[in-house]
């Protein structure tokens, strides 16, 4: 009931920057790359680069899903890599790697996206195509 309240309180400032994280090495999880995640209730913006920079949003209403992977070495230096399935064109996974902060991070995403989508009043479908469907069962996709 209390996360209810704090996540509507951040939802209604969109600029608010909730986390900011850097991807790290994974020797001593020190942050000596140059990949940096902003999250925020509306946008997810990973920027890369020192020369060459890129800087690429994905509003939080797309984000579908979110997944949350450590290896043992990343479990050893308390990092971890969520992997975010989204609905948008440029990136339609979206992969922090090598954070800290994981289960909170993930745990926040998810609230959000789901914020944004009822504020939003969208709706995620999946495409299910009818032209392979299996109406008898016999593993042969029936022709309508």
């Amino acid at each position: 009931m209390a996360d209810e309240k704090i996540l509507e309180n951040t939802m209604d400032n969109e600029d608010e920057v909730m986390f900011t994280e850097r991807k790290r090495i994974l020797f001593f999880g020190l942050p000596w790359t140059f990949t940096k995640y902003t999250i925020t209730p509306s946008l997810l913006t990973t920027d890369r680069g020192l020369l060459n920079t890129v800087e690429d949003d994905c509003y939080m209403y797309k984000i579908q899903d979110v997944k949350l992977t450590a290896s043992l070495i990343e479990r050893i230096f308390g990092l971890a890599t969520l992997i975010c399935y989204t609905g948008d064109v440029t990136d339609s996974e979206l992969k922090l790697i090598h954070i800290k902060h994981g289960k909170e991070i993930k745990s926040y995403l998810l609230k959000a996206s789901e914020a944004a989508r009822l504020k939003r009043r969208t709706l995620n479908t999946m495409d299910i195509s009818a032209k392979s469907l299996d109406i008898d069962l016999d593993g042969i996709p029936d022709d309508m």
